[in-house]
């Protein structure tokens, strides 16, 4: 544990921390982390090149799809720099700026994931309820305007977090417990009332996550009840394969974020090592798992995918 004895080093830097306890043993705890964003690195980036490149997947579902991978990987990038800075260099020290800005994105893109979700639930919605009217209601510019509002929202909803935590003067220790930054962490270690960040915080998370998982939920309410109007089993199966990506995707980000939130209210007791176990499986899970899901799962990316390969072979 680092004690600072400066005042204005004080105001001006963080510091991170890793596996508090067994730092002598960060290089080999880096290994299966590096694996980790390597996997979500190329897992993400080849998505995005098979969207890009087959003409037949320029479809709104791949489209959506392509914004999940491009979220999934902005949240990983985010990350990366301060985990594997720990890990290789114990690299502790962050300044206060980059804290701030590394806190703005890990946040927004959360949210924007709730958001392309919930898009992409809308997507199965038309495609099952209302088929004949899917090409046009899911227009090319319908849908990059709500890709452009999930990130606007989001955006401007975190926008005011690192302003109301620079009025806040920081007296206690700078030693964070996590390899990066969170709101939430960071408004713990004010020496003034922290009684409007926790206010503006829930606010947030009501209007974004909550919002998102209420409407998903009620979209596939709708989607069941249209599949078991179908005629023949074979075409309820047919229509609830094409939901099961997205039904991982959705369990995949909220099973995580549902755990770590009980996790911090409940388990005051527990190691602190489940914590932290808790925090990386939320950032790092969905990004690692979504890209391996629609793989498998979703025909047409996985047909794609193999012959990629293929052609590189040859």
């Amino acid at each position: 544990m680092v004690t600072i004895y400066n005042s204005s080093l004080q105001k001006a830097t963080f510091f991170l921390t890793g596996f508090q306890g067994l730092e002598e043993l960060h290089g080999w705890i880096s290994i299966p982390f590096c694996s980790i964003y390597l996997t979500v690195i190329l897992g993400n980036l080849t998505i995005l090149h098979v969207i890009r490149t087959d003409a037949t997947l320029h479809e709104p579902m791949y489209y959506f799809l392509a914004m999940l991978a491009l979220t999934d990987l902005g949240l990983c990038l985010s990350t990366l720099p301060t985990v594997l800075g720990i890990f290789w260099f114990d690299a502790r020290e962050i300044g206060i700026p980059a804290c701030f800005t590394q806190l703005f994105f890990i946040h927004t893109l959360s949210l924007v994931e709730s958001s392309v979700l919930l898009s992409m639930s809308f997507d199965r919605y038309v495609a099952i309820c209302n088929p004949l009217r899917y090409s046009t209601i899911l227009t090319p510019r319908r849908i990059v305007k709500m890709g452009l509002s999930s990130v606007l929202r989001s955006a401007l909803l975190i926008l005011p977090l690192p302003f109301l935590l620079k009025r806040f003067h920081y007296c206690r220790s700078h030693v964070l417990a996590h390899a990066y930054c969170l709101h939430l962490e960071i408004m713990k270690l004010a020496c003034s009332s922290i009684i409007v960040n926790h206010i503006y915080g829930l606010f947030v998370v009501a209007c974004t996550v909550g919002v998102d998982s209420l409407l998903i939920f009620l979209s596939y309410t709708l989607i069941l009840h249209a599949v078991l109007g179908k005629a023949s089993r074979q075409e309820r199966l047919r229509a609830l394969n094409t939901c099961i990506s997205h039904i991982c995707a959705v369990l995949l980000f909220y099973i995580p974020m549902i755990g770590l939130s009980l996790v911090h209210r409940f388990g005051e007791h527990l190691p602190r090592i489940v914590h932290l176990l808790m925090s990386y499986v939320y950032l790092l899970v969905p990004p690692l798992m979504n890209p391996i899901v629609y793989s498998i799962k979703t025909k047409q990316i996985r047909q794609r995918i193999v012959k990629k390969f293929e052609f590189v072979k040859s």
